[in-house]
C-alpha cells in the first residue's frame, strides 16, 4: 500500500487545526479537493479517520492511531531528503532523548542551546530519569546510557569512556583510616547505589578482587551517594565525571587510587533497532560525543 505524501501532510494538519477547508487552504487546495483527499485516504485505509460535524472535525479512534504513524512517515521522508542532500542545516523535527538525571543535567542539558542555535528547526524533548525504560515503547529516538548494557535488540554506540573511582571525604578518612588494599573496604562504611555492594577492583600487579561491602546507606539516586560521601558518611563508588568538582575543591579525595574498578564502564548512545538512523539523531549523537570527549577525557 502506498500513500500520497501530500494527503498525509494534509491529514496531519487537519488533526492539528480541526478544519479540513482551512487546512486545505494552507496547501493551496479548495475545500472540495481537500475533502476528497481525506476521503480517498480513508477509503485506502478502510477506516474512518475523522468525525465530522457541521462546525468542526475531530479524530476518530482509528484517526488517533494513524496520526502517530503519519507523523513518523513524514519525518522519515524529511530525514531521507536531508541525508541525501547532505545538509545538516536542513535538520528539522522533534528529537526525543533520554538520559540519567545527574548525567543529563550536567552533560547534556548545558549543550542543548548550542545545538538548537545551529539547528533552529529541531525541537528537543529531554527526559531525565534514573529509571531505565523501554525507549522503543515510549517513542524515544535516542538514550544516553552508562555502564554495561544488557543484551537487547537496541543499536548501541560507545561515545565516551566512563572511568569509576572510589572517593571519600577527608574527614571520614581521618576518622576511620585509609584503606590500602581492596580487602580493607570490609572494615569501612561503604555507600551503595541501588544496593550494588559487590565492588570489583584490580591492583597494579594485576590481582583482581571482589569485595562485598557493608554500609548503612543505600539509595537509588546517584547524587544522594555523592552528597553522603561529601558529608563524611563513608566511601562511595562513583563515575569520575560525577565528582570532578568535589575532587577539585578537596571535598572528596580518591581512595585506593592505585586500583582500577572493574568491569570498565562506557557511555553509550542507544537507539531503536531496525531503522536507518535519522539525520537529526546522527548529528546530535556526534555533537554530544564531541562535547563529552572534550570534557571527560
Amino acid at each position: 500500500m502506498s500513500f500520497d505524501l501530500k494527503s498525509l501532510e494534509l491529514f496531519v494538519r487537519v488533526a492539528a487545526i480541526g478544519g479540513i477547508a482551512k487546512a486545505g487552504q494552507e496547501f493551496g487546495f479548495s475545500a472540495t479537493t481537500a475533502s476528497q483527499r481525506i476521503l480517498a485516504l480513508e477509503a485506502q485505509l478502510g477506516c474512518k479517520l475523522l468525525n465530522r460535524t457541521t462546525r468542526n472535525v475531530s479524530l476518530s479512534a482509528d484517526g488517533e492511531i494513524f496520526l502517530a504513524h503519519a507523523k513518523k512517515i513524514i519525518t522519515a521522508v524529511e530525514d531521507t531528503f536531508a541525508d541525501l542532500q547532505g545538509s545538516d542545516s536542513a535538520l528539522r523535527g522533534e528529537l526525543r532523548v533520554a538520559a540519567s538525571a545527574s548525567f543529563g543535567r550536567r552533560y547534556i542539558a548545558p549543550f542543548i542551546g548550542e545545538f538548537l542555535q545551529a539547528h533552529p528547526q529541531v525541537s528537543i524533548n529531554l527526559e531525565l530519569s534514573d529509571t531505565q525504560f523501554d525507549i522503543v515503547q515510549h517513542g524515544f529516538d535516542l538514550a544516553l546510557r552508562i555502564g554495561e548494557l544488557a543484551p537487547s535488540t537496541l543499536m548501541a554506540r560507545k561515545i565516551a569512556p566512563n572511568p569509576r573511582i572510589l572517593v571519600a571525604a577527608p574527614a571520614y578518612l581521618d576518622r576511620e583510616g585509609i584503606p590500602l588494599k581492596a580487602e580493607d573496604l570490609l572494615d569501612h562504611n561503604c555507600i551503595a547505589l541501588n544496593d550494588n555492594r559487590v565492588w570489583g577492583l584490580r591492583n597494579q600487579e594485576g590481582q583482581a578482587a571482589k569485595v562485598t561491602t557493608q554500609g548503612n546507606v543505600t539509595t537509588s539516586y546517584g547524587e544522594a551517594v555523592t552528597e553522603a560521601a561529601v558529608a563524611g558518611v563513608g566511601i562511595a563508588l562513583k563515575s569520575k565525571w560525577d565528582v570532578l568538582q568535589h575532587l577539585a575543591s578537596g571535598a572528596l579525595v580518591p581512595v585506593l587510587a592505585d586500583h582500577t574498578i572493574e568491569p570498565e564502564w562506557s557511555i553509550w548512545a542507544v537507539r531503536p533497532p531496525g531503522r536507518l538512523v535519522s539525520a537529526r539523531v546522527r548529528v546530535f549523537t556526534e555533537f554530544i560525543e564531541a562535547k563529552l570527549r572534550l570534557v571527560l577525557e
